[in-house]
C-alpha cells in the first residue's frame, strides 16, 4: 500500500438499502456452495505481500492468522486483459500457484481473500479494469480467480489512477455486476470489497465517493467499503487510533448519502478498516503503535465492523526500529506478530 504498496507493487435511487448494500444477515446466512466457503461476518485478514517468496501458509501458521488477504493480482502490462499474481506470468492464476498454501490454510480453519490492484498496478494502469477495455473479459478474469481457488470474496484495492479513471471505474463495476449475476445463477455467494484511501474528512471527493456511487448506478452490490486509515500526507499531528475512528465516522456520513435507507449502524457493519502498522510511508507523525492496535481492535469490535486488516503481514516484527514504510518490518519496537496477535481477537468476537 502507499496506501497499499506493492513492489510489482448507486441504481441511482434505492427502494431499500439492501438492494445494493446487502445486510449483514444476508451475507452470512446463505448456504455456501461446495467449492465456495463463506467467511465470518467479522474478519481480520491482514495483507500478505505476494511479491515475496514467502509461503502464505507458513506465515499464517507462525503468526496465528487464520485469514489472509493475498496481494496483488494485476496485468503484466498496460493494455493487457490477462492477469497474474503481481503481473508476473511465472505466477499465474492457477492452483499450482498458492493452491497448496490455500489448502493448508483451510485445513487449519482459515481461508484467503485475493486482492486486485495495489498502488503500483493502479498507478501504472496495470489494474485489470484500467488495462482491459472488454468488460466481459474482466468479469471472466474475476470468475477465474473465484473458481480456481474456490474463494467467496474478492478485494479491489483502488487508488491513484484507478480511482480517478472514470472509464475504468465503470468497467470494474459493470464486471462486478456480471459476476454477481453469474454467482446467483450458479448458486454461489461471492462478496466484493472496495479498499480505498481516506482522509480525515472521508473518501476523496469526487473520486473516492464516485467509485461507490458508480457501483450503485451499475446495480453492483459492494459488501464492504474498506478504508485505508494511514498515509494522510497532511503534515499534521496524528494519533492513529483516534484518527481511525474520526475518518471512519466521516466515511459513514458520506455513505449515508449513497445508501440513504441504511442506518449508521448498518453502514458500520459494512465498513472495513486497514491500518499500516508501525511507521507508515509518510513517516512520523503517522505511527500506529502496538497500543493503538489494542484500541483499534476494541473500537472495531464495538462498532461491529465487517473487516479489520493491516499492511502487511511481513512487516509484523520489530526488526527495524525507526525505519518508515519498510516492506519487511514495522519500524516500531514490538514482539514478532504482536499486531497479528492483537487484531486476531476481532475474528473471534
Amino acid at each position: 500500500m502507499q496506501r497499499i504498496r506493492t513492489s510489482r507493487r448507486a441504481r441511482t435511487t434505492l427502494a431499500t438499502a439492501a438492494v445494493v448494500l446487502a445486510t449483514a444477515a444476508s451475507l452470512t446466512g446463505a448456504t455456501a456452495s461446495a467449492d465456495c466457503r463463506q467467511l465470518p461476518g467479522h474478519i481480520f485478514a491482514p495483507y500478505f505481500e505476494g511479491y515475496t517468496a514467502d509461503s502464505p501458509a507458513a506465515l499464517a501458521a507462525a503468526s496465528g492468522n487464520k485469514y489472509l488477504t493475498l496481494a496483488f493480482i494485476q496485468t503484466p502490462a498496460p493494455g493487457s486483459c490477462d492477469i497474474d499474481w503481481n503481473g508476473d506470468p511465472a505466477a499465474p492464476i492457477a492452483w499450482s500457484h498458492y493452491g497448496a498454501d490455500i489448502a493448508k490454510i483451510r485445513a487449519a480453519g482459515g481461508d484467503v481473500v485475493p486482492s486486485f490492484g495495489g498502488y503500483t498496478a493502479d498507478h501504472g494502469q496495470e489494474e485489470i479494469a484500467d488495462s482491459c477495455t472488454d468488460v466481459n473479459k474482466i468479469a471472466q478474469d474475476y470468475e477465474s480467480v473465484i473458481t480456481t481457488y474456490g474463494v467467496s470474496r474478492l478485494d479491489f484495492d483502488v487508488e491513484d489512477y484507478s480511482e480517478s479513471n472514470a472509464a475504468g471505474v465503470d468497467r470494474r463495476n459493470k464486471a462486478i455486476k456480471i459476476v454477481e449475476d453469474w454467482a446467483a445463477r450458479t448458486g454461489r455467494r461471492v462478496q466484493f470489497v472496495y479498499t480505498v484511501g481516506t482522509n480525515m474528512t472521508g473518501l476523496n471527493v469526487p473520486t473516492g465517493v464516485g467509485v461507490i456511487q458508480n457501483a450503485v448506478a451499475n446495480h453492483a452490490r459492494i459488501d464492504i467499503v474498506n478504508i485505508m486509515t494511514f498515509d494522510y500526507y497532511d503534515g499534521q499531528p496524528h494519533e492513529m487510533a483516534a484518527d481511525t475512528a474520526t475518518a471512519a465516522a466521516a466515511v459513514v456520513q458520506q455513505l449515508r448519502g449513497v445508501y440513504p435507507h441504511a442506518s449508521d449502524s448498518e453502514l458500520y457493519h459494512h465498513l472495513g478498516v486497514t491500518e499500516m502498522i508501525g511507521i507508515d510511508d509518510f513517516g512520523p507523525p503517522e505511527v500506529t503503535t502496538t497500543a493503538d492496535a489494542v484500541t483499534i481492535e476494541k473500537w472495531a469490535a464495538k462498532k461491529g465492523l465487517a473487516e479489520l486488516s493491516f499492511w502487511a503481514l511481513q512487516r509484523d516484527n520489530g526488526g527495524c526500529v525507526g525505519t518508515g514504510g519498510s516492506d519487511s518490518c514495522s519500524g516500531v519496537a514490538q514482539n514478532t506478530w504482536q499486531f497479528s496477535n492483537t487484531f486476531e481477537a476481532f475474528t473471534k468476537r
